[in-house]
Formats: structure tokens, sequence, C-alpha cells
């Protein structure tokens, strides 16, 4: 059961081109956002549709294959865990951010 602990799969499309960060060393991060899409039936029959976006951060190699064959549009699978961190704005107001860390990634659809 260990391997099921903080999981996640996503598929869905990019919601804008990835920004993709050179630090030191030579490592990359790529950072993007997935949007993906549900759809349930109200108390009157009709389909609602409901969109969820969702901050994606990959590094290394996977922000490479990102960088190199992802843009806007893109259906992609996504396998990773969610991870949480906190700043402080500009304005000295704390911030928190929930992401999920990348681990695994398939390039879907022809956009």
């Amino acid at each position: 059961m260990n391997a099921l602990r903080n999981k996640v799969q996503l598929i869905g499309n990019v919601g804008n081109d990835p920004e993709i960060r050179n630090l030191e060393g030579g490592k990359k991060v790529a950072s993007l956002t997935i949007a993906t899409k549900d759809s349930y039936k109200n108390d009157k029959g009709e389909k609602v549709e409901q969109t969820e976006w969702h901050r994606v951060v990959a590094w290394g190699k996977t922000a490479e294959i990102i960088e190199r064959f992802v843009t806007k549009g893109k259906e992609i699978a996504i396998e990773g865990k969610l991870t949480h961190r906190s700043y402080d704005d500009k304005n000295g107001e704390k911030k928190y951010i929930t992401e999920v860390l990348v681990n695994d990634l398939l390039l879907l659809g022809n956009k």
C-alpha cells in the first residue's frame, strides 16, 4: 500500500505554454497548468460541465521533454504527487500553493 500514498494521475489539456526556467548547474524546471473536465446531471436532468485547473511542476529530463513537445492546448497524462508550499508576496502576505510534482508524463492527442 505504500506505493499508493500521495499519488495523483491526471489527463487533461495544457492551459498555457509551459514556463521553463534554467537553474544554476543546468537543471531545468517546467511550470504549467492542466485543465480537467468532468460532467454530471443536475436535479433538472441538465448536463453540467465542470473544469478544474491544476498547477503542475516538472524537473530535469521531464522538464526538457515538456519544453520540446508541450504547448497550450496539448492533451497530456501525468502521474506525480501533491506538494504544498508557501511564500510571502510583495505585500508581505503569506500565499499557499498546491502543485502536482510530475514523476511520469505521457503525450496524448494531436494538438
